[in-house]
């Protein structure tokens, strides 16, 4: 099926039709017919976090924005978008970005860094965020920001964009091969990794000290905490047994109240993941990579290498270890969980759902609905089945008009506690305060997923929204985002 075959959401135009279409996906998603404005929307009420009270249920999720200097400090660029995401009326704030422990766990050259150098600059990002929301909305007494600490492990770029510097957890058949690491590149040694649990608590502490309520100790998307929880294949101490491929982060835990008791702790898992995919080369159209489809993965059974992937069908997920992985949580005193999956390396279909993929990715291989209820149905079950925790979902921003009918109906209904939202923060930062306020949502501030806020990284420049924003797209790094497009077309149609 091709992307023509795709439902297009903007030219649905009811709630009840967007319904009858899901249903002819076999999607059933709650589905309110009309927007509550506050304060009796159940988007508009408060929940208490660790004895704190939280305004509404809107979260901005952290994300990697390319433009901090080149020794980890915020630019103008990086303070004008934690500027929209303090206007944006969304109470709680998970990270705003990811932020390395160290320089070589960067997953860019310009990515934010925080040590002791950068601690003042990243306070006053913080504080910038604090000023433009009480200007916008008035108290910031039920106002909750976090810090997401990252070292991004085998997708570690931390002096060059277009040169990798893959930092390893363990062997993987599939990555290792792609990213061409041969037979006697080394992973981590169990002391290099106790190292870096130091790394974490020295930042954590930083972050405190910064103002931070939380600090969300990154599980996800492929980085290294992500990494390990599929370290089955790893000897020594964070390897083999759940209990061992978890205590990378039980140890952080132990470090960060041991040096700062007062400072909460958050999780961003992965909770599901399957087998890598790869663009099929023969059903590309010209100038476009091909739909998506499992790398080849037959000397690969069972498959060994993952987190909540089944281990003899891997293209399928499987939950149990996640579902354990929430006790451990528990046992640690975490209760705060932002639940997403997969990878944007490597699965960005379950990950990101988008009708249109990053440039160097592969086109959806199903309807992008269909991750976006994936998302949300894995967030309904453990939810349902750790009742006293906190989750975030993730996966919203693709259902676009419908976005508040649905979360107002996963609040109401008790599927999550939060309704997160990524890269639509960038193209709409207000979303929030608009579903809130009863003043309807722009249309053509909505995002559609055309991801550029991806291809623009990979190609070395900062991410931003540049078919809606006009900051980006008629700033100067626009033309760079054009020839870059045009660059990989051009290879594309020579192979």
């Amino acid at each position: 099926m091709g992307s023509v075959d795709f439902i297009k959401i903007p030219t649905i135009k009811t709630a009840g039709g967007f319904r009858q279409a899901l249903e002819g996906l076999s999607i059933d998603l709650p589905i309110d017919d009309e927007i509550v404005p506050a304060p009796d929307s159940p988007l508009a009420q408060s929940i208490e976090i660790g004895g704190r009270s939280i305004g509404n249920r809107f979260c901005v999720q952290p994300m990697e924005g390319w433009d901090g200097t080149i020794d980890g400090r915020p630019s103008a660029l990086t303070e004008r978008r934690w500027r929209r995401f303090g206007q944006s009326g969304a109470k709680l704030i998970w990270g705003g970005e990811a932020v390395a422990v160290r320089h070589d766990g960067r997953a860019n050259p310009h990515q934010l860094m925080l040590n002791s150098e950068t601690v003042a600059d990243i306070a006053r990002l913080r504080e910038t965020l604090v000023e433009e929301h009480r200007a916008a909305h008035g108290s910031t007494e039920d106002l909750m920001i976090g810090l997401q600490l990252t070292h991004s492990g085998r997708f570690c770029r931390p002096d060059r964009w277009d040169k990798a510097e893959p930092i390893i957890a363990h062997r993987h058949p599939i990555l290792d091969r792609r990213q061409g690491l041969p037979p006697e590149y080394p992973a981590l040694s169990d002391g290099d990794i106790r190292g870096l649990v130091d790394d974490y608590a020295v930042a954590a502490r930083l972050a405190r000290d910064a103002g931070f309520d939380f600090v969300d100790i990154k599980h996800c998307h492929g980085y290294l905490g992500h990494e390990l929880l599929g370290a089955h294949t790893r000897p020594g101490e964070y390897g083999g047994s759940l209990a061992n491929r978890t205590r990378f982060l039980s140890e952080i835990v132990e470090a960060i109240r041991a040096g700062a008791p007062d400072l909460s702790i958050g999780v961003r898992v992965s909770a599901f993941d399957i087998v890598p995919f790869e663009p099929d080369p023969y059903q590309a159209a010209p100038g476009k990579l091909g739909p998506g489809i499992p790398s080849n993965f037959c000397d690969c059974v069972p498959y060994l290498w993952g987190f909540g992937v089944s281990q003899d069908q891997p293209t399928e997920m499987d939950l149990s270890e996640p579902l354990e992985f929430m006790s451990i949580l528990r046992t640690l005193g975490i209760m705060m969980v932002n639940l997403t999956a997969g990878s944007p390396y490597y699965s960005h279909h379950i990950q990101r759902p988008a009708l249109y993929p990053p440039s160097d990715g592969y086109q959806p291989p199903e309807d992008p609905l269909i991750g976006v209820a994936r998302l949300l149905f894995v967030a309904r079950l453990i939810k349902c089945q750790n009742p006293d925790m906190t989750f975030v979902g993730t996966g919203f921003t693709y259902l676009q008009e419908y976005l508040p009918h649905v979360a107002q109906a996963m609040i109401r209904d008790g599927w999550v506690d939060f309704v997160g939202l990524g890269r639509s923060m960038l193209s709409y930062p207000t979303i929030a305060s608009d579903v809130l306020n009863g003043r309807g949502l722009s249309r053509k501030r909505l995002c559609r997923t055309f991801s550029d806020c991806t291809t623009a990284p990979r190609a070395g420049l900062a991410s931003g929204c540049y078919p809606l924003d006009d900051h980006y797209g008629n700033g100067p790094l626009a033309p760079s985002l054009v020839e870059a497009k045009d660059a990989l077309k051009r290879r594309l149609q020579s192979v």
